[in-house]
């Protein structure tokens, strides 16, 4: 069996006009507004969108995985233009979606919100008992496992943390123990990183202590993240090996703050001691406007020894 997962985060793309009123009530949205007509619009811009389609096309993955951050300051009508833009890149089927904290800037009904894109976030018809609806989703694709965690959570004025709860997080565990009985190659999707990273606590996952207990039990094979707009390898300790966890630089980000846009391309073979992970690094060109290798890793899993024989 040989799957290819791509990974993208943080497109924040540029806002439409009827976002862009500075008339709000909520201060975050405020702040947010001006902080995007400061700077943030020299950098989030749809110059490499074209391309960084042609080169998801080019490398034909089996699913896309994105893991939030798609708006900027969460409005009704930036809901509605995602959900155009997910269409472009990927039918619900072929592409995964976890929200961000930029999604979740101002409190808003789910109809006029996340509603938008239920349709690259709920579970397979045949995994949704299993799931309880919801957050975390499951999907199965071939011997994948698609799981899909919602770490966004409304926060003060100058904060972005995350929280998981309680009842993500118990089911979290029983999806990551049924799946792992079963054999498959587990792989999470969540916006914020189960390590620290940068931005200290004011940017942290606030329960990564109780999702790190939750992997260390139950296993997992590949964590992806976005949030901080790096390529990052980190590992979390499984019940036998360290998880690769892999945070992705933000895609369509024009220049480089922190780094210039980029991709990443996971290839998952499973062989006869368990799977072969093999991670790769699409990184922009802004000269070329294309998107070249950067960089590429590689990981031996074991299977587990309670999973079914396959």
């Amino acid at each position: 069996m040989q799957f290819s997962l791509a990974h993208l985060s943080d497109l924040h793309l540029p806002p439409p006009a009827e976002a862009m009123s500075m008339r709000d009530r909520n201060l975050k949205s405020v702040l947010a507004k001006l902080s995007w007509h400061r700077k943030r619009k020299r950098i989030y811009t749809l110059h490499p969108a074209a391309a960084l389609l042609a080169d998801i096309a080019a490398q034909a993955p089996d699913h896309i995985a994105l893991t939030g951050d798609i708006t900027n300051f969460g409005h009704p009508a930036e809901f509605v233009a995602a959900r155009r833009y997910l269409q472009q890149i990927g039918a619900p089927h072929d592409l995964s979606v976890v929200p961000g904290n930029h999604d979740r800037t101002v409190p808003l009904p789910w109809q006029d919100s996340l509603e938008q894109w239920q349709d690259w976030m709920c579970s397979d018809a045949e995994e949704a008992v299993l799931s309880e609806g919801g957050f975390p989703f499951l999907r199965r694709r071939g011997d994948l496992a698609i799981i899909g965690v919602d770490s966004a959570i409304l926060t003060p004025v100058f904060k972005a943390y995350g929280e998981i709860g309680m009842t993500q997080m118990h089911r979290l565990a029983e999806l990551l123990e049924a799946t792992g009985r079963q054999g498959l190659f587990r792989a999470v999707l969540i916006h914020h990183p189960p390590t620290m990273s940068l931005g200290g606590e004011r940017k942290a996952l606030r329960d990564r202590a109780a999702l790190c207990a939750v992997l260390a039990q139950h296993g997992a094979e590949l964590m992806i993240s976005g949030h901080h707009h790096i390529t990052r390898l980190d590992g979390v300790q499984g019940p036998s090996y360290r998880i690769p966890s892999f945070g992705v630089p933000a895609a369509l980000a024009s220049k480089a703050r922190p780094e210039w846009a980029g991709w990443h391309l996971h290839r998952i073979e499973r062989v006869e001691s368990g799977w072969h992970l093999t991670s790769a690094l699409r990184r922009y060109n802004p000269i070329r406007n294309v998107f070249e290798p950067g960089g590429e890793w590689s990981f031996r899993l074991p299977v587990r020894t309670d999973a079914m024989t396959w």
